[in-house]
C-alpha cells in the first residue's frame, strides 16, 4: 500500500524517524515526535467527533491463526531506531470498514487476540501492535519503559498507515495506553477515537489488585526476580488470574511462554513493571478522561479475575457513570481468550446500541 508524503505529514513534533518493511515503506521522511497533528492526516476540522459506527456484519474470514501462521504474517515498523512487530487482517486495504485498533496487555502480546481476530476480522479491518518490549517486537535490556511511550509508537503506526479514526479494543496494559490516547485527543494532540472498549485492566490504581509475582518485579528484588523466571513459574502464576472453568491449555501456555521469552524478554519483566508506577503518577490524567471524554466508552469485564474483577467494575462505573459496562460472570483476566464470542458479542452489540441512539 503506497503511502504519500502528505499523510506522513500530518503527524507533527522532532527527530522521529519512521521506516516500515515488509511490504510497506515510505520515503525516508523526518517526522519531528509522536504527536500528531490534531487536524489529522490530510486536515480536516479540529476536534470533530467521529460517530460511533455500527462495524457491518461481514463474512467470517477464513484466517489461520497458528502462532506459526501469526509470526510468518507479522509485519515490521521501525519508530526511533526500534523494531516493532505488527499484524493487519488480509483483506485490510480491499473493502471498506471500520478500522480496529487492538491493544494488548502485560506479559504477554497481540497473540492475545488470536481467538477473538476471526469475529472481530469480519467486522472490521484489524491493526495489532506488539508493544516496544513484548511479543515479536524488540526488546532493549536497558530500555525506560513507559505507557507514554507506547501510546505514541500506535501513535506512529497509525500515522504510517494513514488512519485517523479508529475504534479501540484494548486490554491490561492495552488499557492505560487507551487511556493516554483519550488524554491526547482531549489535548487536540490527537484524532479522537470513534469508540474505546476496555477489557480486564487497572483503569483505576488502587482498586485493582496485582498478583504477588507483579510486586515482586514492581520492588527493589525485581531485577533478581526477573533472573528468576522460567516457564514452569510463568504458566503456573498466568493459570490462577484465568477462570477455574477457562483455564488456558497446555498449548497455550506454551505459546504465551514463547512469546514472552522472545529474544529474552522475560529478562526486562522488572522494567516493563513500572506501568503501575506510571498509572499512580498518572491518576489523575487517566483517571480523569474517563469522566470527561465525549467518546464512547465501555468496560467488558471478567469477574473472576483476581486482579481487575469485580471491584475495577464498581470503580469504572464510579470514574465513567455514562459508560456502558458489560459483566462475563464465569471468566476471569483474559476474557478475549477464554470467551472469545461473549466479547465479541458484547462489543458488536454495544456498537449497534451507539449506531441506532445516533440514527
Amino acid at each position: 500500500m503506497p503511502h504519500s508524503p502528505s499523510e506522513v505529514a500530518g503527524w507533527q513534533g522532532s527527530g522521529l524517524e519512521l521506516k516500515c518493511v515488509d511490504g510497506f515503506s515510505i520515503p525516508n521522511e523526518s517526522i519531528q515526535d509522536l504527536t500528531p497533528n490534531p487536524l489529522g492526516p490530510g486536515g480536516g476540522r479540529r476536534g470533530a467527533p467521529a460517530r460511533p459506527v455500527a462495524a457491518p456484519r461481514g463474512r467470517r474470514q477464513n484466517w489461520a491463526v497458528d502462532l506459526h501462521t501469526w509470526r510468518a504474517q507479522a509485519r515490521t515498523l521501525e519508530v526511533r531506531g526500534h523494531r516493532l512487530a505488527w499484524w493487519r487482517d488480509e483483506d485490510f486495504d480491499s473493502r471498506d470498514a471500520p478500522v480496529l485498533l487492538l491493544i494488548h496487555g502485560f506479559p504477554t502480546s497481540s497473540w492475545d487476540w488470536h481467538r477473538a481476530w476471526p469475529d472481530l476480522a469480519a467486522r472490521f479491518r484489524l491493526i495489532a501492535l506488539d508493544m516496544l518490549g513484548f511479543g515479536l517486537s524488540e526488546k532493549p535490556r536497558r530500555h525506560a519503559y513507559s505507557i507514554a511511550e507506547q501510546a505514541g509508537f500506535h501513535q506512529a503506526l497509525l500515522a504510517e498507515l494513514g488512519v485517523d479514526r479508529v475504534h479501540v479494543l484494548a486490554h491490561d496494559y492495552g488499557d492505560s495506553v487507551a487511556q493516554e490516547l483519550l488524554a491526547r485527543s482531549a489535548d487536540g494532540e490527537a484524532a479522537a477515537p470513534s469508540s474505546v472498549c476496555f477489557l480486564n485492566g487497572g483503569l483505576i490504581p488502587g482498586r485493582h489488585h496485582p498478583r504477588p509475582i507483579q510486586r515482586l518485579l514492581a520492588g527493589p528484588l525485581g531485577p533478581l526476580v526477573s533472573r528468576l523466571l522460567n516457564e514452569s513459574r510463568f504458566r503456573k502464576s498466568f493459570s490462577r488470574v484465568f477462570g477455574p472453568r477457562t483455564r488456558p491449555s497446555d498449548a497455550l501456555l506454551g505459546e504465551s511462554w514463547e512469546l514472552i521469552s522472545e529474544g529474552g524478554g522475560h529478562r526486562i519483566a522488572h522494567r516493563l513493571i513500572r506501568y503501575m508506577a506510571e498509572r499512580r503518577a498518572m491518576r489523575d490524567r487517566w483517571v480523569g478522561i474517563l469522566g470527561t471524554t465525549p467518546v464512547p466508552l465501555c468496560l467488558i469485564d471478567g469477574l473472576l479475575d483476581p486482579v481487575s474483577g469485580s471491584d475495577t467494575v464498581a470503580a469504572f462505573r464510579e470514574a465513567a457513570p455514562a459508560a456502558h459496562v458489560v459483566e462475563l460472570p464465569e471468566v476471569g483476566h483474559y476474557p478475549q481468550l477464554e470467551d472469545p464470542q461473549a466479547v465479541t458479542n458484547a462489543h458488536r452489540d454495544w456498537l449497534e446500541s451507539l449506531d441506532s441512539r445516533s440514527s
